[in-house]
Parts: structure tokens; C-alpha cells; sequence
């Protein structure tokens, strides 16, 4: 019994998976680093595309490859951190600002106090005679 487009897709967890079905060609170094990017890219390219062929599973199939590639390969030239594909890179370039006043009021039983620590001191090495 032959399984269909869609359970074939859904047995895919990981990018290596779904690069490997799709037959599309890559440098394992950069899914190391982007894997996640290149998945959520993929969905964003399928959700844009106007005309998914769903009732014709091959050209589905091709399809779907097309846009893995446009997305593995948006990060073959850029970085996850210039792509912007999470919210965290679209927050000020991936930087959140908190102020030393915001954290002090964070504090529970300090009342906005900066509790003092003691740093224990390193014991001296010993000199070698």
C-alpha cells in the first residue's frame, strides 16, 4: 500500500528529513545552524503561495520542493540573524533593552534592592620553589 503525499509529510520531524525527501542537495553545516529557520521559512513560502496544485500530488511534490530550496538557500547567503525568520531577530535586530530599574523591580523580597553578595576569595596557588 502506497502511503499519500501528506502521510509521507507528516512522518518528516527535522530538516535533514525533510532536505532528504525532497532530494535537495546541501551543505550540512548550514542546516546545523539554521535548521529551524529553514523549516519555519519553508511553511512561511508555502502559506504565501497563490497556487498549490492540491489536487495533484507530483506537482504538489514539486512544488514544495521549489520552495524548500528558495529557503535553504535564503540561508546559505544570509544568516538566521539577518533573515529575521523568528520573532526574537525582528524585536530592535535581535537586541532586548531592559533597564537596571526594571530588573531591581523584578526582584521578590527585595523591595527594588540589589541584594550584596559575597564572592569567596580564590585560594592563592602555590609558588613553586
Amino acid at each position: 500500500m502506497t502511503d499519500t503525499f501528506a502521510a509521507q509529510l507528516r512522518q518528516l520531524s527535522s530538516a535533514d528529513d525533510f532536505l532528504q525527501f525532497f532530494g535537495v542537495p546541501h551543505d550540512k553545516a548550514v542546516v546545523n545552524v539554521s535548521r529551524l529557520h529553514i523549516l519555519k521559512r519553508f511553511y512561511q513560502y508555502i502559506r504565501q503561495e497563490p497556487n498549490l496544485p492540491e489536487d495533484n500530488e507530483q506537482a504538489l511534490y514539486q512544488c514544495y520542493r521549489t520552495l524548500l530550496i528558495k529557503a535553504y538557500g535564503d540561508f546559505v547567503k544570509s544568516t538566521p540573524a539577518q533573515e529575521k525568520v523568528f520573532k526574537v531577530f525582528q524585536d530592535v535586530d535581535g537586541h532586548q533593552h531592559v533597564t537596571l530599574q526594571n530588573l531591581k523591580a523584578t526582584l521578590p523580597s527585595q523591595s527594588g534592592s540589589v541584594p550584596s553578595y559575597t564572592v569567596p576569595a580564590v585560594p592563592a596557588a602555590p609558588h613553586a620553589a
